[in-house]
Formats: C-alpha cells, sequence, structure tokens
C-alpha cells in the first residue's frame, strides 16, 4: 500500500483518478445491464431450448419471482463487500478481487447449453454475478468519494452525477444491443459480450490504480466507529429512509420483468423503428443521459433561487413522481386487458416520469448515504443505499412468489423426469376426488421424453370453444383474440363436466385463455384446466433506411426459429396438443400456438398488478414526508493528506461533522 496515496492532496480541481473511474463505471454496468435486460425475455421464450431435450416454457410469473430474488441477492452481498473492504483489504482491492469472480459469473452464463443442464448454469451463473456485481457495488460508489477533500467538496455533487451519467451511457447502450443480439445471434452472444465488457472494465480500473487514492481498510477503527454516537445515529437515520427508498425500488426494478413482458402485447412499430420488447429500456438511460445536465445545469439552480432544496426535499418529491409513473402503465395494462394493443409510445411516456423520479431518489440516495456516513464506514453505509434496493426487489419477488398458483403439468413433468426420464407412456394425476379413472383425472403422454398430450376433464369443451375462437381470429385483420364480452359469452355457452359454464380471459389482443374452474370449482387453484392462445400475426418488416442496414447485420431468421428446426419443433409449441376435430389451414396474416395448461395462473394479475404496486408507492411517499421532516443533514468527508484531520490517523477528527447548510 505505501506505493499508493491514502490521502487527497488539497486542491480545488477535479481528482485525477476520477476519469478512470467513470470510464470503468461505463464498461462495468454494459455488462451487468446487458444481461438484465434480456433475462425476463431469455427464460420464458429461450431457456427450455437451450438443452437438446426441450422442455416447457417459464411462465411469466416465475420468471419475475427469479429475476427479482436475483437482483435482491446481487444488493444484499454489497454487505459482505463492504466489510471486507472497510475492515480488511480496503475498496480498491476489493473491487479487483470481486470483479475476477463477476467475470466468472457472466462466462457461465455464456457457457449455457454447452454442458449439462441449461438451468443449472443460469442460476449458478447468476448466483456467481450477483455476489461479484453486489461485492463492488459500495465499494465502487465510496471510491469515488474517496478522491476528494474538504478542499474540492464543491464538485462532488457533479462528478456523482457524472459518475451516474456513465452508469446510464453503459446501460443505454447494452439494452439496445444486448436484446438484438439475442433476438438474432442467440443466447451466448447475448450474455457473453457483456462478459467480455466486464473484463475490460476490470483491466480499465487497474490500469488506473496509480491515480486513486487508496483509502486503507479502518480494521478494528470500524468497530469503534460503527458503535460511536455518530455512527449509530447515521445508521438509524438512512435505515429509516431507506426503507421507503426501498418501496421506490421495488418498482422501479419491474421495468426488466413486468414492463418487458407488457411490451410483448404492445404495438412495438414506433419512430419508425420496430422495436424489441426489451429494448424499450434503453429509453431509460438515454433519458438520464439528457436529463442530468438538464437537472444540474437547470432545474437544481431555478429551483434553488426560490427554495431550499435538500436531500430529503428531493427524494420526497421522486417518491411521489413515481406514483405517476407507475400509474400510466396501469392504465396501458388496463387497454390490454380489454383487448387493445396500445403503442409503445405510452411506455416512453411513463420512462419519462420515472427517470425523473430515478435522478431525484437515485442520484440523491447514493450522494446522502456517502455524505452521513462516518469517514471508517464509508462502504458499509453505501451498503445500506444498496439494501434498499434489495429490499424492493425482495417484495417484488415475495409478490410474485404468492400470487402464483400451482402448476399441476409442471408438477407431473418433474415427477416423470425422476421416474422414468419421461419415457414413460403416461403419467396419471389423480383429481379431488382420490379415485382413479374418473372426471378429475389429468393424464400426461410422452415420447421420447417429450409431452405429446395432455387429456383432462373438460377438454372437449374446451376444444369446441377453441375451435371457434380460432375461426374468429383467422376471420379478422388485423387478426387478434375476440373481445372480452364476445369470447365470454361463446365460453359461457360449454359446459364443463361438473355443470359449470367455461371461462375466457383475455391477456391482450394476441393472446387468451379459454378455461375451467375445474373439479373443485373454484378458480385460480391446482385444478384450473383450458387452453392458451397466442397468435403470431405474419407483418411485413419495415421498410426504413434504418431497417435495411440493420438487416445486413443479421442473420436471415431470428435464433429461436432456427434452434426450433435444429430440435425438430418446427413453428408449434412443445406442449402444444392437437384437437380432435380438423383445424382449419392457417389463414396468410397469422399462425396460432395452442397450450394446454392445468394450474399454473396467477391471484393478481393484468391492470389490478400494476394498481396495487401504485398504491403501496402512494402510501409510502405520503409516509415519507411526515417520518423525514424533522430529520438533520450531516457532512463527513476524507480531509488533505498531512492535515489535522488526515483520515489515516485513527479516531475522529475534530471538524469532521459539518452541520446543515
Amino acid at each position: 500500500m505505501a506505493r499508493y496515496r491514502t490521502a487527497p492532496t488539497a486542491s480545488p480541481h477535479r481528482p485525477p483518478g476520477i476519469p478512470s473511474l467513470v470510464g470503468t463505471e461505463a464498461a462495468e454496468r454494459f455488462s451487468y445491464y446487458g444481461m438484465n435486460a434480456v433475462l425476463a425475455v431469455f427464460m420464458t421464450k429461450y431457456l427450455h431450448l437451450m438443452d437438446a431435450l426441450p422442455g416447457e416454457p417459464m411462465l411469466a410469473a416465475a420468471a419475475n419471482e427469479r429475476i427479482h430474488l436475483f437482483k435482491s441477492f446481487a444488493y444484499l452481498t454489497p454487505f459482505l463487500g463492504a466489510l471486507v473492504a472497510d475492515v480488511f483489504l480496503g475498496k480498491y482491492h476489493t473491487i479487483i478481487l470481486l470483479s475476477l469472480v463477476y467475470c466468472l459469473g457472466h462466462a457461465m452464463l455464456a457457457a449455457m447449453g454447452t454442458q449439462g443442464e441449461s438451468a443449472w448454469w443460469l442460476y449458478a451463473g447468476l448466483l456467481t454475478v450477483a455476489f461479484g456485481a453486489g461485492g463492488i457495488k459500495p465499494c465502487v460508489s465510496a471510491h469515488v468519494g474517496d478522491q476528494f477533500s474538504r478542499s474540492n467538496s464543491h464538485l462532488l455533487t457533479r462528478v456523482f452525477n457524472w459518475f451516474y451519467w456513465s452508469i446510464n451511457l453503459g446501460a443505454f447502450a447494452s439494452s439496445l444491443l444486448t436484446p438484438w443480439l439475442l433476438e438474432w445471434y442467440g443466447p451466448h452472444w447475448a450474455f457473453g459480450v457483456p462478459g467480455a465488457l466486464m473484463a475490460l472494465a476490470t483491466l480499465v480500473f487497474w490500469l488506473g490504480r496509480d491515480k486513486f487514492i487508496h483509502v486503507p481498510a479502518k480494521g478494528p477503527h470500524f468497530v469503534r466507529e460503527f458503535f460511536s454516537g455518530d455512527g449509530l445515529a447515521a445508521l438509524g437515520k438512512l435505515l429509516v429512509v431507506f426503507l421507503f427508498v426501498a418501496v421506490f425500488w421495488c418498482l422501479f426494478d419491474q421495468n426488466a420483468s413486468v414492463w418487458v413482458l407488457q411490451a410483448e402485447n404492445m404495438d412495438t412499430r414506433w419512430l419508425g423503428i420496430d422495436w424489441l420488447p426489451s429494448q424499450i429500456q434503453a429509453v431509460n438511460p438515454l433519458l438520464i443521459l439528457l436529463f442530468i445536465p438538464l437537472f444540474t445545469g437547470f432545474i437544481y439552480p431555478a429551483l434553488g433561487r426560490r427554495f431550499r432544496l435538500t436531500p430529503l426535499g428531493k427524494i420526497g418529491t421522486g417518491l411521489f413522481l413515481m406514483v405517476g409513473g407507475f400509474a400510466l402503465p396501469s392504465i396501458v395494462q388496463g387497454w390490454i386487458d380489454a383487448g387493445q394493443r396500445p403503442s409503445i409510445g405510452w411506455q416512453f411516456l411513463a420512462y419519462v416520469i420515472v427517470t425523473a423520479a430515478e435522478i431525484l431518489v437515485s442520484i440523491v440516495s447514493l450522494e446522502y448515504a456517502y455524505t452521513q456516513a462516518p469517514r471508517a464506514m464509508k462502504s458499509f453505509i453505501m451498503s445500506l443505499y444498496l439494501l434498499a434496493v434489495a429490499l424492493g426487489n425482495l417484495l417484488a419477488a415475495g409478490v410474485n412468489h404468492f400470487i402464483q398458483v400451482p402448476d399441476t403439468l409442471a408438477t407431473i413433468d418433474h415427477r416423470s423426469q425422476a421416474d422414468a426420464k419421461g419415457n414413460a407412456p403416461a403419467f396419471v394425476e389423480v383429481g379431488p376426488d382420490g379415485n382413479a379413472g374418473t372426471d378429475d383425472d389429468i393424464t400426461v403422454a410422452y415420447e421420447n421424453g417429450r409431452r405429446t398430450d395432455v387429456t383432462y376433464g373438460a377438454r372437449e369443451a374446451v376444444e369446441r370453444v377453441v375451435a371457434v375462437v380460432e375461426a374468429r381470429i383467422f376471420a379478422s385483420e388485423p387478426p387478434e383474440v375476440p373481445a372480452p364480452a364476445e369470447g365470454e359469452a361463446l365460453a359461457a355457452a360449454e359446459k364443463d363436466p361438473w355443470g359449470q359454464p367455461l371461462r375466457y380471459s383475455v391477456d391482450s389482443s394476441l393472446k387468451c385463455r379459454i378455461w375451467s374452474t375445474g373439479p373443485d370449482l373454484q378458480p385460480k387453484t391446482p385444478w384450473d384446466q383450458g387452453i392458451r392462445l397466442e397468435i403470431t400475426p405474419f407483418e411485413a418488416p419495415m421498410d426504413s433506411a434504418w431497417s435495411r442496414f440493420v438487416a445486413r447485420l443479421r442473420p436471415t431468421h431470428p435464433w429461436v426459429e432456427r434452434r426450433k428446426a435444429e430440435l425438430g419443433e418446427g413453428s408449434a409449441s412443445p406442449s402444444a396438443v392437437a384437437s380432435p376435430q380438423a383445424i382449419a389451414a392457417p389463414a396468410p396474416n397469422c399462425e396460432i400456438d395452442r397450450s394446454p395448461f392445468v394450474g399454473g395462473l396467477v391471484h393478481l394479475e393484468g391492470a389490478t398488478y400494476y394498481w396495487f404496486f401504485t398504491w403501496l408507492m402512494l402510501g409510502s411517499a405520503v409516509c415519507f414526508i411526515v417520518v423525514t421532516r424533522k430529520f438533520q443533514t450531516n457532512l463527513y468527508l476524507q480531509d488533505e493528506a498531512g492535515g489535522a484531520n488526515d483520515p489515516t490517523v485513527p479516531g475522529p477528527a475534530p471538524g469532521d461533522v459539518h452541520p446543515p447548510g
């Protein structure tokens, strides 16, 4: 450590290590957000095709749960990284060590489908990425703050804004590129390119080592400062603030899960571009790149001349903006539930509101956490801010877990694989009456390990309604499922073996369900049974200079189509069940995919799901204003080398705490 400077020198100028840190963060965030951008689509559309024997697509609620569990773990592990940095290794060495772990996780994701079960590689890779990415998160932002002293502390807000700007530059580029790589070149490229950028980020950070201030680990002094009056006061105050910030992150981070899945049900042709559903996430970092100079150079100075702008005031304003940012997708989802196909431009407008809220909450919280942290606890206190993100994602994961209804077909599949590798002719799930051979039994047939047929009590009645609904779809232009009222009337005309009318549910203008509540006569239980229909329109590609340029860079057919051809799956779902009646030849404007289901629905769906979180955010914003109105703001910064407050000298220095204002 002796070869490195351990304290900043007195200077009014920008620290020399900042450009290296900003460049490193841009590359690292490219890798993280690139991988994160495609997770929802990959889990629901690609994962089941990675192995030689294709399985069933993952349901949306299950994918949402796993994505938010991954994110929550990625924001829980900062505690470990912070303790290692503050007590043992220091921030620089902790970042280097855990960045190598981070690279290993990306390599595991890129290796999916090459050896063993792909789901194992996915979860192991995500766990490793979460460990590496989470461990360095509090260290990197605290390392930025360590480059400053009181002499140039006036630049701290500006640099944290540009630091956040670099994060979003990487996120913007990866949110556009990675979904395109997944669509046309497949998962190996989509996960491999972000991994290469993470390796580059590690190299850039190592090259800048001689320019950084290397504040040494505090060792036992960390423990003394943690249990001091200042340490406990800072800890308690920040925990209260970040409990409310956690609700913000619960909503915000769903733009990578439920917002992406919502975009699949919208018209994604907008501004002359045929967007992929996961690419719309790029709007957020693009707006951040535009909004940070706007807020820093114009909005904050203009408001500051009329009001006293405090960090907590900015955060509270951002929480209220988030209410509006989530209310708009709630309204849009209501249109989708009604069978409409709204423009993706509505999500763009929602991103404008959400991005403004992010600047007021996320950037300000980042700076607030650093300035409120005693000097020996910088990384640890920064991890508290990241803990708020983890708690928010745990809340989202928990909601998605508890709304899921057990999937009876998935249970049978697992039993068949464990029992006979799927080679038994059929597996029977005895229904609620406990007697085999009755109408409530579920029978699943397999051939060469693949599910070939599903038989359930309401099948014949469901198939009759499906045939009529398909005829309506083929006759419509553009092809779309019947409106809720029409579909409900068609379904109600048929009764299941238990005397109940069938049900019809619209997921979007291109997706619907015809189903029975099953032998228990209760909806949303493991005995719901029916068929999902999904339309794939045959749309002509957009003809523009940009689309023609992009077309020259990609293969003729998307990766999924090429992969299904390799597996002999054709264009149909591996779970599609043929109707006993002859099905009309597909109309030239679309094809329809059938998927049987038994169980596997959700209790909270559609617009109701979105409104639940919108009201939760409103209540949290109101409580935040009430609880934090009396909080005081302190300022803890590193001091110049050789001064009375040299941060390498153990113990708190006189005047280390600055009063508010």
